[in-house]
């Protein structure tokens, strides 16, 4: 009896082990084109020395609607950056991947002209189509939290 419990418990770990195992993570994981919550753009996230980045790819309404020209980044605190378009901005800078989660990076919001310190991650990771995104000033616990869909 006592041979088949310790066969059993045995099993049972390696088990657990094998699927822990297949639901792990690896950095390129996010790589790829992204909606944003308010599904108005397109986010290409990808790998450059190491590090993520994320820019702007497509938007629903890329053009100012009073002047027909393209949007620009107005609301952004340093005026010589107030007229680069938005179409191609760089809203997530510098992230390098923790075992489970992207860190250590920022993201800027161009429809507040902000910038907070950020991480992202799969919530479930059976489904790597639904990145979670937590933007927070100082502590994480003080900020934002939205998701991000994968484009197919």
């Amino acid at each position: 009896m006592k041979k088949i419990s310790l066969l059993f418990v045995a099993f049972v770990g390696l088990f657990m082990l094998s699927s822990n195992q297949g639901l792990a993570q690896n950095a390129d994981d996010i790589l790829g084109v992204w909606l944003n919550a308010d599904k108005d753009a397109h986010i290409e996230i990808y790998q450059e020395d190491g590090k993520f980045f994320g820019k702007i790819v497509w938007m629903l309404n890329p053009n100012d609607p009073e002047t027909g020209q393209p949007k620009t980044d107005n609301l952004n605190p340093d005026e010589s950056l107030q007229s680069r378009p938005r179409m191609g901005l760089l809203l997530l800078k510098d992230f390098v991947f923790d075992d489970d989660e992207w860190e250590d990076g920022t993201i800027y919001d161009p429809k507040s002209g902000k910038t907070y310190s950020c991480y992202m991650e799969f919530e479930d990771l059976k489904d790597l189509n639904k990145l979670k995104i937590r933007g927070y000033i100082g502590v994480s616990l003080i900020g934002k939290t939205t998701y991000w869909t994968r484009v197919q």
